[in-house]
């Protein structure tokens, strides 16, 4: 795709080139990839353990303050600055790091909070755990709204946010960049909020790092651990899978893709807003793993990139193809939810494993259910 539009693009019709500036720009496409990010990590608590959580956005919200607090100049209290092969300007104030540094100090962050956060409450089981998930990402964005004023102290500078953000650099050193063809492709050249051509390559090395993790962590012990607490919890038990290290390992690996997603989001947005961080962002995500198809980590691609896509671009671009053939005025992006919710009930409806679900999730969710007396009997048909 980088190839597409850094190369082929420029070279075509005008009205290809406006099709795809409407429909498919980079820009949608790149906060795309921070869904896909998100979701993968949501897929290793809801799609491997089995456990519902609805409070993923508080883990995307912590990465995204992270990269704002040590990506900026907002610690204004450190007057000649803090810099670690960053990218910024010289002799600005504040703390300024690397932002491939900035994206593991977040993750591991996040991993922290999961395991805080996990201990006292993966206890619980189905609903209660829900709830609890639920009050988690409430809360955490209300803490950032609020968050201008500890004692005196702004930590999060409240409903205005952090912005701008220091620009990234793909390589930490002096300016660099190498020729194809007609194009000048910078390599270590600082990125600003329009460079979206480089930030979708950084991004998608990103979104590679949190597939790649995901799958190679699924087909080793700990994944397999995961799929028989999933399955059944009582017989992993029995089996000597350990319940709370094993649940307590997938939020800390989930909540730490969530803090990959805040970074490349707040670097995507050059700022960060506790606005951004609400409940519906939970149940999207959830939405983007039940359609692609819980456990499969490429069905959790595909589904986070057509929600993703539909809900910024599609929805609104076809909105405005309707209601200029028709000479209508519906606000369709008013209806996204509506939508969502109905993809979610006709889905669990009649395909409660998703577009594309994996062998294993399939076969348990098509299996016949067993009567009162089967079970009585021990399963004996």
């Amino acid at each position: 795709m980088w190839l597409f539009y850094t190369f082929a693009l420029p070279n075509t019709s005008e009205g290809v080139q406006t099709f795809f500036r409407e429909w498919l720009p980079l820009n949608s496409v790149n906060e795309a990839l921070v869904w896909v990010i998100c979701a993968v990590g949501l897929n290793i608590v809801v799609g491997y353990a089995g456990l519902l959580d609805l409070g993923f956005v508080a883990f995307w919200a912590i990465g995204g303050y992270t990269a704002g607090w040590i990506m900026s100049t907002f610690f204004n209290q450190i007057t000649n600055g803090f810099y670690f092969l960053s990218a910024a300007p010289p002799n600005q104030p504040g703390i300024h790091i690397n932002w491939w540094i900035v994206l593991v100090v977040a993750g591991c962050v996040c991993a922290l909070a999961g395991i805080i956060i996990g201990a006292p409450t993966l206890r619980l089981k189905s609903d209660y755990l829900a709830l609890v998930t639920l009050g988690f990402g409430e809360i955490i964005p209300q803490v950032f709204l609020n968050g201008d004023d500890i004692n005196g102290f702004n930590f999060t500078n409240g409903a205005l946010g952090i912005a701008p953000l220091d620009n990234v650099a793909p390589l930490p050193f002096g300016p660099a960049e190498i020729t194809i063809g007609n194009a000048n492709i910078a390599i270590s050249r600082p990125l600003g909020p329009f460079d979206t051509t480089a930030k979708f390559v950084l991004f998608s090395i990103v979104t590679a790092f949190a597939v790649f993790v995901s799958l190679r962590i699924r087909e080793g012990r700990l994944g397999r651990a995961w799929l028989a607490i999933r399955e059944d919890e009582l017989a992993a038990s029995m089996m000597g899978v350990p319940l709370m290290r094993s649940k307590l390992a997938a939020y800390a690996v989930g909540a730490f893709m969530g803090g990959l997603g805040g970074v490349v989001y707040a670097v995507h947005n050059n700022s960060v807003f506790p606005d951004r961080f609400n409940f519906s962002i939970s149940i999207i995500l959830l939405a983007m793993v039940v359609l692609g198809g819980m456990g499969n980590v490429w069905g959790v691609m595909i589904g986070a990139l057509l929600l993703a896509w539909f809900n910024s671009t599609g929805l609104p671009q076809f909105g405005d193809s309707f209601n200029a053939q028709f000479g209508t005025d519906i606000n369709f992006p008013s209806f996204n939810y509506l939508i969502f919710g109905s993809i979610l009930v006709l889905m669990m409806l009649f395909r409660r494993e998703g577009m594309f679900p994996e062998t294993r999730t399939r076969q348990v969710l098509q299996e016949a259910e067993r009567s009162d007396d089967e079970e009585l009997d021990g399963g004996e048909v």
